[in-house]
């Protein structure tokens, strides 16, 4: 097969470090590996396809453009789709589904433009073999991707499947679980590496259900992101069996013990327990040391250097990591006066002293350490009275954050407003 344009969409503010990733995963570099808005646009193999969808922690999904053209009506969508040779993809006796996603389309209905698709699809299969495949919303055998602008339309089909966030281990969640791919891009943006000459230990203080430290240990441990999930490209007409085997063979023969101490504490021991039913899953039990803790009490898990990287609790899931921040006779009055004023209570108290006593706790028994926090709070480093000495702009879904780097020093605080340093990082890093 000759060489196919492949897009591989990613989180805002991720877009660098997938390209990294997808350079390290193929080798490719120069005009066959291109940034774009959103994503990584790239030609390649579909070798490289399944490899990607292997292996790349940062990648939404793996899409194959079939068709870009102008586009000022629904007409044009049903002629580009009706030009696209599916037979070479997929069999009428497959279901497919279409999805559609637009920027400043002047398209007022876009829910009309993926049926037009659909319908052009079907149709070309009734001129080609006098069968129709059918639509399956559910559980498609194929998706095919519609993505509208101002004025052009592209045509691609999904070699994924599920999003690639799904890798196939979780199976005990809590409130508002960080996506994988976020927690990959948290890791590559701290320029952790596990796989270096002195890897530093790694220690997240609020890991809830554990996808930092579990995708941090699948890292160290050579694990790829997709090696316990089924993919879409299984399904396509290209597909041979024996490739993709000798690629989950070569992966496996790849896999080793974790070499660096990875920790996870949490607040609820209910989410220490999720975390380590995860771990097992994921294969890195034995790679990670998982306890209950409160953030503001424990005490570093092995001698500094260290590195800290955390999604602390924000907005609705600060509820949950309220208590940490009060004393026994406070959250004893909390129960007494019930959950729903106890939830309220934990939103107006703890967002406000918990990050300063978090930070305290942090100059008092961290010095040497580094912290990366993830905050969608542009006022946390005045909230903790620290200075971020760098900020990564990422998006949490649709949530705009920051991962704000602090080097903690024993008894540091925020210079005064008055003999404060001229900002010296901006919202794009150093």
């Amino acid at each position: 097969m000759n060489p196919l344009p492949l897009f591989l969409p990613c989180a805002a503010g991720v877009e660098n470090y997938l390209a990294d990733e997808v350079h390290r995963i193929t080798g490719l570099t120069g005009q066959d590996l291109l940034i774009g808005r959103g994503g990584v646009l790239l030609q390649a193999s579909w070798r490289d396809a399944l490899r990607l969808n292997l292996h790349s922690r940062m990648a939404q999904r793996v899409l194959v453009q079939l068709a870009q053209r102008p586009c000022r009506s629904e007409n044009d969508l049903y002629a580009a789709a009706s030009d696209v040779a599916w037979e070479q993809w997929f069999t009428a006796r497959q279901s497919f589904k279409v999805e559609v996603t637009a920027q400043h389309s002047p398209l007022p209905s876009l829910n009309y433009a993926g049926l037009k698709i659909k319908d052009a699809v079907a149709d070309r299969f009734r001129a080609k073999s006098g069968m129709r495949p059918d639509v399956d919303t559910r559980r498609p055998d194929v998706r095919i991707h519609l993505h509208l602008a101002a004025d052009q339309a592209t045509l691609y089909i999904d070699t994924s499947g599920e999003p690639l966030f799904k890798r196939g281990w979780r199976a005990d969640t809590g409130d508002a679980p960080l996506k994988e791919t976020l927690a990959a891009a948290m890791l590559a943006a701290s320029g952790w590496d596990p796989l270096g000459q002195q890897p530093t230990p790694l220690y997240d203080p609020c890991c809830g259900s554990g996808t930092i430290a579990i995708e941090a240990a699948q890292i160290a441990c050579r694990i790829p992101a997709g090696l316990l999930r089924r993919f879409a490209f299984e399904q396509l007409l290209p597909f041979q069996a024996p490739v993709w085997t000798a690629l989950k063979d070569q992966a496996h023969s790849a896999i080793q013990p974790g070499s660096v101490p990875i920790f996870g504490s949490d607040v609820a021991f209910r989410m220490i327990d999720f975390a380590l039913h995860n771990a097992e899953r994921a294969g890195v039990a034995a790679a990670l040391r998982l306890r209950g803790g409160d953030a503001l009490q424990r005490q570093p898990p092995c001698a500094a250097p260290g590195l800290m990287l955390l999604n602390p609790p924000y907005g609705e899931r600060m509820a949950a990591a309220g208590s940490a921040g009060r004393n026994a006779h406070e959250r004893a009055a909390e129960r007494a006066r019930g959950a729903s004023v106890g939830r309220q209570a934990a939103h107006t108290d703890t967002e406000g002293n918990f990050f300063g006593q978090l930070a305290a706790h942090w100059k008092q028994n961290y010095a040497g350490w580094t912290a990366w926090l993830l905050t969608p709070d542009p006022k946390l480093p005045g909230k903790m009275r620290l200075k971020e000495s760098r900020r990564v702009p990422l998006w949490n879904g649709p949530i705009e954050c920051r991962l704000l780097r602090f080097d903690i020093i024993e008894g540091s605080m925020r210079a005064p407003r008055a003999a404060a340093a001229p900002k010296a990082q901006n919202d794009h890093g150093a």
